[in-house]
């Protein structure tokens, strides 16, 4: 046992013998500041070899203080027999939660599309690659703001109206008997394929209804309901939504006037156009109008007992529910979309969303668009739903708003065909393939041909395609990339490809930067 530990005797401690002085002869003289000290001994041995001494003495020190380390160390690792200090008891941690699954690593995903999105074609790009099956979102830059989606935002009007409508829904147009007699009433319901052309001829919209078939109908009905009554008057009936709310005040008149798109009336014939053959051709100022003149020509060409007078006078009006005399139906809204989707026809998808919204109580106009098409398609998620902006129903607008993480998810849906989606999803151009994608992927994008499907999009300050695609890996993904700024070129298109073109290489190890 160390002197440390000794235990202590009572009283006071006796104090230890004095050495006795050195004699006077050996004592040395006292200098200043000093004590006494013997001029011999060790004190003498210092003052005579100081530095032999002191290097002594730090040897001896140092190998005390590495002695000391050691037996300290042994002292602390070491349990003492006699420690007075019992040990304390020794308790149970109570158990932890344990996880319902025990954690995966991620993969590290290493391939990367930045360099291509960074293509100075693109100005500035925002986009969202998903994970079909899971909806995991790979790769996401700026796609949480609602952006500009040019034609893209036919893919949300095709679903809402496969909801609303149908697949088998058909649009009609209807002739009744006007309130005065000599009176007939062409009542139009949005049906823009309705066409002029002669039988035997095709406009556009293949399998339309033709005029000539109504307007024989009507002199059937007409002359066997008022024999001997000539028809005088022809009335236009373009009210199933207001006839003052057809153009959007974003949209350039040039789309107009080049051929893209016609002013959005309830009542018109071949889209309004002035070659029904041709998917671009002018539009008229005044489509109701138009529609009324083919009308009337079509009920002279069909009329070989005197029925239609020499001086039809041509008004518009509304119906007052009549005798029906004769009615048209449109092709079933399956092939509407099909035909809307792969030319990304303007007029028919302004014309079905104006439907959806009538047919869901909200009266066709443009305004209610915001409410009719969201709330059909995210019914459960008012979230996304109110970070969605719909203008119109065609895309024209860059008013509308999408972000492309909710347009990518949004196209898992179309991709699994959930809620008749498949309609949507079938009637998509595909790469290399059919519709506004026929002539693109080319090159080194040719690699993705036959593999992507998506809608294309294109307005003066965006080029934007958004789709899905079966990957060089076999994953399915799906995806949205908006190209956005003024005075974009149309080389943008390329450079798009090719970032399509990038994710499809990658396929599941595509990285998120």
């Amino acid at each position: 046992m160390s002197d440390q530990l000794r235990p202590r005797q009572r009283g006071k401690e006796p104090k230890p013998p004095r050495e006795p002085k050195a004699p006077k002869a050996q004592r040395a003289p006292k200098a200043d500041g000093d004590v006494d000290a013997p001029k011999g001994g060790i004190l003498g041995a210092i003052r005579a070899h100081p530095t032999a001494w002191l290097v002594s003495a730090l040897t001896v020190a140092f190998v005390l203080l590495g002695t000391g380390a050691v037996f300290a160390g042994v002292a602390y690792g070491s349990t003492s027999a006699a420690a007075e200090t019992p040990e304390p008891e020794e308790t149970q941690d109570p158990p932890r939660p344990q996880p319902s699954a025990i954690p995966t690593t991620a993969d590290l995903r290493t391939c990367s599309i930045v360099k291509l999105t960074k293509d100075p074609r693109l100005m500035t790009m925002v986009g969202s690659v998903a994970r079909a099956d899971t909806g995991e979102i790979l790769y996401s830059y700026g796609a949480v703001s609602a952006e500009r989606t040019g034609s893209v935002l036919k893919v949300l009007t095709a679903s809402a109206a496969i909801i609303q409508l149908g697949a088998d829904y058909q649009i009609k147009t209807s002739v009744v008997a006007g309130s005065t007699p000599g009176s007939i009433v062409l009542v139009g319901r949005g049906d823009a394929t309705l066409s002029a052309m002669p039988p035997g001829t095709e406009s556009v919209y293949a399998g339309a209804p033709k005029l000539s078939s109504l307007a024989a109908a009507v002199i059937a009905k007409y002359s066997a309901t008022y024999p001997g009554q000539q028809i005088t008057s022809l009335v236009l009936d373009a009210t199933y939504w207001s006839t003052t709310d057809k153009w959007d005040k974003s949209w350039a008149r040039s789309e107009q006037t080049i051929g893209y798109h016609s002013e959005v009336t309830a009542l018109q014939v071949d889209g309004d156009r002035a070659d029904p053959t041709k998917q671009t051709s002018p539009r008229s100022t005044d489509p109701i109008g138009r529609a009324g003149k083919a009308f009337l020509q079509a009920l002279r060409d069909a009329d070989s007992g005197g029925i239609v007078a020499a001086d039809v006078t041509i008004s518009t009006g509304a119906a007052a529910g009549g005798t029906l005399l004769g009615e048209v139906k449109s092709q079933p809204l399956r092939v509407l979309i099909k035909q809307m989707l792969l030319n990304s026809d303007n007029t028919l998808a302004e014309m079905l969303a104006r439907i959806v919204s009538k047919q869901g109580g909200l009266g066709g106009s443009a305004a209610s668009l915001q409410q009719a098409i969201p709330s059909l398609l995210w019914p459960n998620d008012s979230t996304t739903a109110s970070r969605v902006r719909i203008v119109d129903g065609s895309g024209l607008s860059e008013n509308n708003g999408v972000p492309a993480n909710t347009m990518a998810q949004f196209m898992r849906r179309v991709q699994a065909g959930s809620d008749n989606l498949d309609i949507v999803r079938d009637a998509l151009p595909v790469a290399g393939k059919s519709g506004t994608l026929a002539s693109r992927f080319t090159g080194d994008n040719a690699v993705a041909r036959g593999h992507v499907t998506a809608k294309t999009g294109w307005i003066d300050t965006a080029y934007t395609l958004a789709g899905f695609m079966d990957a060089a890996d076999g994953t399915i993904l799906t995806f949205a990339f908006y190209a956005i700024g003024p005075g974009i070129k149309d080389n943008a298109k390329e450079a798009l490809d090719t970032v399509v073109t990038g994710v499809y290489k990658c396929g599941e190890n595509l990285a998120a930067f």
